[in-house]
């Protein structure tokens, strides 16, 4: 094969085989009509194991499903659905991309309000400022500062930057719940 088809063929490829977004806009949160809590959150789950994301802490009584971590896919990775659209696949390609998700089941009357929220996170490739060990030293020119509630700097540095919300994706995930299907 001619190098020009090959990058066609894989540049091509995660259109075909992920899942799209719904044509038309699905609003957040959605209301599922059903009289069994049960099934819902089951699906919900099922859904969660579908897009790959593995979940991390579930709570039926206040009604929240929250997943871990996952990486997100790149061009070459056209089994993981969490990319919905070629721009997401390519910027996970050329920036290490996190996904989250965490679903909200809320009471209403004949149902549940669903509210499904995907918080992506791209990687802080800025260079960390390290502490030396001149620098907790204490100078003797001036007095002793008593001070125990100074924090100087991130007190617990990520180094990872939120992009916010990955729309596409929650509405692929709305799209999926309602459809009945995981």
């Amino acid at each position: 094969m001619r190098p020009s088809a090959v990058f066609a063929l894989f540049t091509l490829l995660p259109l075909t085989g992920c899942a799209m977004v719904p044509p038309q806009p699905i609003s957040n949160p959605a209301f599922i009509p059903a009289n069994d809590q049960a099934a819902i959150w089951e699906n919900a789950v099922d859904m969660l194991h579908v897009y790959q994301f593995p979940v991390e802490r579930e709570n039926r009584l206040d009604g929240i499903i929250e997943s871990d971590y996952k990486v997100g896919a790149g061009l070459l990775e056209p089994w993981h659905r969490d990319a919905i659209t070629y721009g997401d696949r390519l910027q996970g390609s050329l920036q290490s991309i996190r996904r989250r998700a965490r679903i909200t089941m809320i009471p209403a009357q004949g149902g549940y309000l669903v509210e499904v929220e995907v918080l992506k996170e791209q990687e802080d490739s800025r260079p960390r400022v390290l502490r030396s060990a001149l620098s907790a030293t204490f100078a003797s020119s001036r007095p002793l500062q008593r001070d125990l509630d100074v924090v100087v700097g991130p007190s617990s540095p990520t180094g990872w930057q939120l992009l916010g919300r990955d729309a596409h994706l929650e509405q692929s995930m709305l799209s999926r719940l309602l459809s009945g299907g995981p």
